[in-house]
């Protein structure tokens, strides 16, 4: 679903533009701008970097 055609019911202009708070929202719910958190992010290159270093030992 597209937000182009959509109408704010608060300020009566097309989503797309994001003029007020909740078109801008509902655009962001719509296109999913959503990010990794950054806790996510550092708990992963933790984990990449245990993995590393009991792979090196392994080898060792």
């Amino acid at each position: 679903m597209s937000c182009d055609h959509l109408i704010c019911a608060r300020c009566s202009h097309p989503v797309s533009e994001g003029r007020c708070p909740t078109c801008r929202a509902a655009h962001a719910e719509l296109h999913g701008h959503r990010s990794i958190p950054p806790a996510l992010v550092l708990a992963g290159l933790v984990a990449l970097l245990f993995t590393l270093l009991v792979l090196r030992q392994l080898a060792l």
